[in-house]
C-alpha cells in the first residue's frame, strides 16, 4: 500500500491556469453531447486532450473548434464495442502526448425505449457491449497507460440516475449503468492504494441529441422528466463536464469509489 501523503499540485498558478492544469486527458463519446462539453472544458482549464467515439466528422469538428480557442487536442476513432480498437485509441494518448493522467468514460450507446420483454436479444447485446463491457476495457487500458507514465491519476465513469432507480422505459440501459456502478467502486478500491481514484457521475436529463431522440421516440419524454426533477429543467451537457472536471481534478484528490448525482434533485 502507498502510504506517502498526498501533495496537492494546485497553486495559485494552477488555480489562474486551470483546473486541469498540465494534465493529459482521454475522452470517449467526445464527439457531441457531454464528450464534446468535456472535451471543450478539459482543454479551457489547460489539460491536452484527446478525443474519441465512432464518427470521424464529429470529432473533427470539436478537435478544430479546442484548437481555435487556443487548447490542445487531437482525435481517434474509437468502438467501445471492439477490444483492440478501444486499447489503441488509449495508448494513442501516450504517444501523442507522452503520458496519461486522466479519463472520462464517457461514450454510450441508446436502446430502443420500451418494456424489457419488447428489446430485442440483438439490442440487449449491443447495450451491454458498449455501456458495460466498454468502461471495463476503457478502464483497464487506461490504468495500465497511467502507471506506465503518471503514476497517479484519476478516471471518472459516466452513469445515469436511471441505473439508480427501477428504469422501465430503457431497462438494458439502466442496468448496465448499473453495473459500471458496481466496476466503479471495484476498481477504486482495487486502485487506489496506487493513487488512481476511480469515480462515476450520474446525469438526470440532460440536453444532448441521445436524449432528444427518445424524445422523438417518445414524445413528451423530456417534459415527463422535468416535472420530476426539483429543479424543473434539464441540464445543459456543460454542467455535466463540469462535475467530470471536478472529480478528475487535484480538487478531488480524497473522493474515490463515489456515484455522484448530477440530476437537478431527481434522486433526491
Amino acid at each position: 500500500m502507498n502510504n506517502t501523503p498526498f501533495t496537492s499540485t494546485l497553486t495559485s498558478t494552477t488555480e489562474t491556469s486551470g483546473l486541469l492544469a498540465g494534465k493529459v486527458a482521454f475522452i470517449t463519446g467526445a464527439g457531441r453531447g457531454i464528450g464534446a462539453a468535456s472535451a471543450r472544458l478539459f482543454a479551457r482549464e489547460g489539460a491536452r486532450v484527446l478525443l474519441a467515439a465512432r464518427t470521424e466528422a464529429q470529432l473533427k469538428a470539436v478537435t478544430e473548434e479546442i484548437r481555435a480557442g487556443g487548447g490542445t487536442a487531437d482525435h481517434v476513432l474509437c468502438d467501445l464495442a471492439d477490444p483492440v480498437s478501444v486499447r489503441a485509441a488509449v495508448d494513442r494518448s501516450v504517444e501523442l502526448y507522452g503520458r496519461l493522467d486522466i479519463a472520462f468514460n464517457n461514450g454510450a450507446t441508446a436502446q430502443p425505449p420500451g418494456p424489457m420483454d419488447q428489446l430485442s436479444e440483438a439490442d440487449f447485446d449491443r447495450v451491454c457491449a458498449v455501456n458495460f463491457k466498454g468502461p471495463w476495457l476503457a478502464m483497464t487500458a487506461e490504468i495500465a497507460a497511467i502507471r506506465a507514465t503518471a503514476k497517479r491519476g484519476a478516471i471518472v465513469n459516466t452513469s445515469s440516475v436511471g441505473s439508480l432507480m427501477g428504469n422501465p422505459e430503457l431497462p438494458a440501459y439502466g442496468a448496465a449503468k448499473r453495473a459500471v456502478n458496481s466496476l466503479t467502486a471495484s476498481a477504486a478500491t482495487t486502485y487506489g492504494p496506487e493513487g488512481i481514484r476511480v469515480n462515476a457521475i450520474a446525469p438526470g436529463t440532460t440536453l444532448t441529441e441521445m436524449l432528444h431522440e427518445w424524445d422523438e421516440e417518445s414524445p413528451g419524454i423530456i417534459d415527463q422528466l422535468n416535472s420530476r426533477t426539483p429543479l424543473g429543467r434539464a441540464a445543459d451537457p456543460d454542467e455535466i463536464a463540469q462535475a467530470a472536471a471536478w472529480l478528475l481534478s487535484d480538487r478531488a484528490s480524497y473522493v474515490t469509489g463515489t456515484v455522484l448525482r448530477v440530476d437537478g434533485g431527481m434522486c433526491a
